[in-house]
Protein backbone atom coordinates (compact mmCIF):
# COMPACT_ATOMS: atom_id res chain seq x y z
CA UNK A 1 0.00 0.00 0.00
CA UNK A 2 1.00 3.08 -0.36
CA UNK A 3 -0.46 6.79 0.15
CA UNK A 4 -0.03 10.21 -1.83
CA UNK A 5 -1.57 13.75 -1.20
CA UNK A 6 -2.27 16.22 -3.88
CA UNK A 7 -3.46 20.21 -3.68
CA UNK A 8 -5.24 22.53 -6.37
CA UNK A 9 -6.11 25.90 -6.06
CA UNK A 10 -7.97 27.93 -8.54
CA UNK A 11 -9.33 31.29 -9.03
CA UNK A 12 -12.80 31.99 -9.66
CA UNK A 13 -13.66 33.53 -12.85
CA UNK A 14 -15.24 37.14 -13.27
CA UNK A 15 -18.84 38.06 -12.97
CA UNK A 16 -19.34 38.16 -16.65
CA UNK A 17 -18.34 34.87 -17.66
CA UNK A 18 -20.68 32.08 -18.85
CA UNK A 19 -18.19 29.78 -17.35
CA UNK A 20 -20.07 26.54 -15.94
CA UNK A 21 -18.73 26.00 -11.63
CA UNK A 22 -17.77 22.12 -12.00
CA UNK A 23 -16.41 20.71 -8.66
CA UNK A 24 -16.11 17.33 -7.47
CA UNK A 25 -17.41 15.71 -10.91
CA UNK A 26 -20.26 17.71 -10.88
CA UNK A 27 -21.93 21.07 -12.25
CA UNK A 28 -23.41 23.51 -9.72
CA UNK A 29 -25.68 25.64 -11.93
CA UNK A 30 -26.70 29.04 -9.72
CA UNK A 31 -23.66 28.86 -7.86
CA UNK A 32 -21.49 32.17 -9.84
CA UNK A 33 -19.22 32.07 -12.25
CA UNK A 34 -17.04 28.84 -12.45
CA UNK A 35 -13.33 28.31 -12.12
CA UNK A 36 -10.90 29.24 -14.26
CA UNK A 37 -8.70 26.92 -15.97
CA UNK A 38 -7.31 25.17 -19.18
CA UNK A 39 -9.79 22.52 -18.33
CA UNK A 40 -12.82 23.09 -16.23
CA UNK A 41 -10.93 23.89 -12.96
CA UNK A 42 -12.59 21.10 -10.49
CA UNK A 43 -10.11 21.52 -7.67
CA UNK A 44 -11.81 18.35 -6.01
CA UNK A 45 -10.64 16.40 -8.74
CA UNK A 46 -7.31 17.82 -10.00
CA UNK A 47 -6.43 17.38 -6.05
CA UNK A 48 -7.39 13.74 -6.31
CA UNK A 49 -5.41 13.01 -9.86
CA UNK A 50 -2.25 14.64 -7.94
CA UNK A 51 -2.81 12.37 -4.46
CA UNK A 52 -3.26 9.39 -6.80
CA UNK A 53 0.00 10.05 -9.08
CA UNK A 54 1.83 11.06 -5.79
CA UNK A 55 0.71 7.00 -4.58
CA UNK A 56 2.02 5.72 -7.20
CA UNK A 57 5.11 7.60 -7.91
CA UNK A 58 3.90 8.66 -11.18
CA UNK A 59 4.51 12.37 -10.62
CA UNK A 60 1.91 14.66 -11.34
CA UNK A 61 -1.16 16.15 -12.94
CA UNK A 62 1.12 18.49 -15.32
CA UNK A 63 3.39 15.55 -15.98
CA UNK A 64 0.13 13.79 -17.30
CA UNK A 65 -1.71 16.12 -18.54
CA UNK A 66 -0.03 18.86 -19.84
CA UNK A 67 0.03 22.74 -19.10
CA UNK A 68 -1.36 25.56 -20.75
CA UNK A 69 -4.67 25.89 -23.44
CA UNK A 70 -2.81 23.19 -26.07
CA UNK A 71 -1.94 20.75 -23.49
CA UNK A 72 -3.61 17.39 -23.87
CA UNK A 73 -6.03 17.82 -20.42
CA UNK A 74 -6.89 21.15 -22.09
CA UNK A 75 -11.17 21.38 -22.26
CA UNK A 76 -11.63 18.46 -20.38
CA UNK A 77 -14.31 17.73 -17.36
CA UNK A 78 -12.59 16.57 -13.98
CA UNK A 79 -13.70 13.09 -14.22
CA UNK A 80 -12.83 12.38 -17.68
CA UNK A 81 -9.42 13.40 -16.52
CA UNK A 82 -9.75 11.00 -13.11
CA UNK A 83 -10.69 8.24 -15.74
CA UNK A 84 -8.00 8.41 -17.19
CA UNK A 85 -5.48 8.81 -14.61
CA UNK A 86 -6.70 5.68 -12.97
CA UNK A 87 -6.37 3.50 -15.83
CA UNK A 88 -2.71 4.87 -16.00
CA UNK A 89 -1.93 3.93 -12.73
CA UNK A 90 -3.79 0.37 -13.68
CA UNK A 91 -1.03 0.24 -16.59
CA UNK A 92 1.81 0.97 -14.46
CA UNK A 93 0.22 -1.70 -11.85
CA UNK A 94 -1.65 -0.07 -9.26
CA UNK A 95 -5.18 -0.02 -8.06
CA UNK A 96 -7.49 2.82 -5.94
CA UNK A 97 -8.08 1.88 -2.59
CA UNK A 98 -9.27 4.64 -1.16
CA UNK A 99 -9.31 8.41 -1.07
CA UNK A 100 -10.95 12.05 0.39
CA UNK A 101 -10.72 15.35 -0.70
CA UNK A 102 -11.56 18.50 1.46
CA UNK A 103 -12.64 21.39 -0.54
CA UNK A 104 -11.67 24.63 0.98
CA UNK A 105 -13.83 27.58 0.02
CA UNK A 106 -16.78 29.85 0.95
CA UNK A 107 -18.93 28.60 -2.77
CA UNK A 108 -21.03 26.41 -3.80
CA UNK A 109 -22.24 25.21 -0.02
CA UNK A 110 -21.05 21.30 -0.52
CA UNK A 111 -23.18 20.10 2.21
CA UNK A 112 -26.33 19.66 0.39
CA UNK A 113 -24.84 17.55 -2.16
CA UNK A 114 -22.13 15.69 -0.39
CA UNK A 115 -23.39 12.51 -1.06
CA UNK A 116 -24.09 13.39 -4.75
CA UNK A 117 -20.15 14.60 -4.95
CA UNK A 118 -19.26 11.41 -3.22
CA UNK A 119 -20.50 9.12 -5.51
CA UNK A 120 -19.69 10.70 -8.55
CA UNK A 121 -15.87 11.04 -8.05
CA UNK A 122 -16.36 7.16 -6.45
CA UNK A 123 -17.53 6.28 -10.13
CA UNK A 124 -14.97 8.25 -11.27
CA UNK A 125 -11.99 6.71 -9.25
CA UNK A 126 -13.86 3.06 -8.58
CA UNK A 127 -12.75 3.07 -5.09
CA UNK A 128 -14.42 4.95 -1.75
CA UNK A 129 -14.14 9.07 -1.95
CA UNK A 130 -15.31 10.95 1.02
CA UNK A 131 -15.65 14.84 0.33
CA UNK A 132 -15.26 17.27 3.24
CA UNK A 133 -15.38 21.07 2.92
CA UNK A 134 -14.22 24.10 4.81
CA UNK A 135 -13.94 27.70 5.17
CA UNK A 136 -11.05 29.88 6.21
CA UNK A 137 -12.80 32.06 8.25
CA UNK A 138 -12.37 34.94 5.69
CA UNK A 139 -8.67 34.55 5.46
CA UNK A 140 -7.03 34.50 2.34
CA UNK A 141 -7.87 34.27 -1.33
CA UNK A 142 -10.73 31.48 -0.36
CA UNK A 143 -12.02 33.52 2.23
CA UNK A 144 -12.26 36.59 0.25
CA UNK A 145 -14.19 34.39 -2.09
CA UNK A 146 -11.48 35.17 -4.81
CA UNK A 147 -11.20 30.95 -5.32
CA UNK A 148 -11.68 27.53 -4.05
CA UNK A 149 -8.69 24.81 -2.87
CA UNK A 150 -8.80 21.17 -2.71
CA UNK A 151 -6.06 18.85 -0.95
CA UNK A 152 -7.19 15.02 -1.43
CA UNK A 153 -5.48 11.86 0.04
CA UNK A 154 -4.92 8.58 -2.03
CA UNK A 155 -4.78 4.95 -1.00
CA UNK A 156 -3.31 2.80 -3.57
CA UNK A 157 -2.19 -1.10 -3.89
CA UNK A 158 0.12 -2.28 -6.15
CA UNK A 159 -0.98 -5.07 -7.88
Amino acid sequence: MRIGQGFDAHRFAGDASRRELWLAGLVWPDSGPGIEGDSDGDVAAHALIDALLAAAGLGDIGSLFGVGADAHGAGMHGSAMLRETVAHLRDHGFEPVSASVAIVGNRPKIGPRRAEACEALTAAVGCPVSVTATTTDRMGFTGRGEGIAAVANALVEER
